[in-house]
């Protein structure tokens, strides 16, 4: 795709990254295909192709509009198109590129503004998240529903006791912000898993949110100072040998594996930050790893009935983990149902479900439907968001896979 850039980022280096992505891009539109937006609305401007156009005005030195934010707002930011590009367009960078500068080019309304905010600063502190989850829980009646649909029930799974084994292998869990406080029993299990293994997993408290609420509301300093403060708080088990950093969040761990490229620049922090995207693991890699050993620790399983699973799309198309969760929870024992469109955004994207939630709404119901096709007993995911946005809309249970996996080694 020609370009020419206007004067403003021309010789920035947002410019040139965003050029670079852009002459990748051949007009083909195989991405509508695979657009979630774009099969709900029917609008070449709700799918890749016609934001790739957008964007590309908005460099170009354009006049930026509400029409322009509008459907760039509307993105999941689900990768999906990324997958199926032939071109290898790396649209997720550019969209990032070109949100931020329509932010800084056309301000929003105090109303909206202040919505962002309020996300951008409180879902990221856990001492304030968690006691406002136990309120919201008290009040959930009187809430706003796009608001009440975030707060699941307590976790299903309790909240049982962290291992105390400690093993001469050592790995670090990411604690997060918001999954602490709605489902407190994720990383707790994955360490009762891993210490199966003789694999001891600890968190460290001074590390916090990865990172990818603020960068993706558009305060992409505020999230490199998240991701400062992460590689700090970690650096200290870095030296000391940790082999991995687990991220049970799929979400998060897409934000993780990339602080190499969003603080490549940094002097600092760079080789630091290279290093963490570099030992970034989701779970499922670390099991695939010890694949023999683990599957062993089943024994002779029983018939645990159907399962639907849901792969989130940042484990799918971010972090690129596609059908070994799958076999993992067939050998303990669960038979997993067809999903169709299985490809497609369940509508959680993080903040996007209270943002937009009627299309997140309309994306969930019909995810809903396809994992009920089958009529399954449970269904099983891979990141706290989609946990708490399809539990919101389901009658069926909707867990985390690693605490159904720990639940039948126990």
């Amino acid at each position: 795709m020609d370009t020419q850039l206007a004067d403003f980022v021309r010789d920035t280096r947002a410019g040139q990254e965003a050029e670079e992505i852009l002459r990748k891009c051949v007009h083909c539109g195989f991405c509508t295909a695979t657009c979630p937006t774009y099969q709900l609305l029917g609008d070449e401007l709700d799918g890749p192709r016609g934001r790739i156009y957008l964007i590309k005005q908005v460099l170009e030195g354009k006049p930026v509009s509400e029409k322009t934010r509008l459907h760039l707002d509307r993105c999941l930011t689900c990768r999906a198109c990324e997958t199926t590009c032939p071109s290898g367009v790396n649209y997720t960078h550019l969209l990032d590129i070109g949100r931020q500068i329509v932010e800084q080019k056309l301000p929003r309304k105090t109303g909206n503004a202040l919505v962002r905010w309020i996300l951008r600063e409180a879902l990221p502190r856990p001492a304030f998240f968690r006691p406002a989850v136990k309120l919201g829980r008290l009040l959930r009646p009187l809430l706003p529903s796009a608001l009440a649909d975030k707060l699941p029930p307590d976790a299903q799974g309790g909240n049982k006791p962290w291992p105390m084994s400690v093993h001469p292998r050592r790995m670090l869990a990411l604690a997060g912000c918001v999954q602490p406080a709605l489902a407190p029993n994720i990383n707790a299990a994955t360490a009762r898993v891993l210490n199966k293994l003789g694999i001891e997993l600890v968190e460290e408290s001074k590390a916090g949110c990865c990172g990818a609420v603020r960068f993706h509301l558009n305060d992409q300093e505020a999230a490199k100072d998240d991701m400062r403060r992460n590689i700090d708080a970690w650096w200290p088990h870095i030296d000391a040998g940790v082999e991995a950093i687990i991220v049970t969040a799929s979400g998060c761990g897409v934000q993780v594996c990339d602080y190499g490229r969003v603080l490549k620049n940094d002097a600092v922090y760079a080789e630091k930050a290279a290093k963490i995207s570099a030992i970034c693991r989701d779970p499922a890699e670390i099991l695939a790893a010890e694949r023999e050993p683990f599957l062993a620790l089943f024994g002779q399983t029983i018939n645990r009935g159907r399962l639907a699973f849901h792969s989130p799309c940042t484990l799918q198309h971010g972090l690129k983990i596609r059908g070994v969760i799958e076999v993992f929870l067939s050998a303990a024992g669960y038979h997993l149902t067809d999903v169709a469109e299985a490809h497609l955004c369940c509508g959680s994207a993080g903040t996007y479900s209270i943002l937009q939630p009627v299309l997140a709404k309309q994306l969930r119901q019909n995810k809903l439907t396809a994992l009920n096709a089958d009529l399954p007993a449970v269904i099983a995911t891979a990141n706290i968001g989609c946990l708490s946005h399809l539990q919101a809309g389901s009658v069926l249970p909707v867990r985390h896979w690693i605490e159904l996996i720990d639940e039948v080694l126990a």
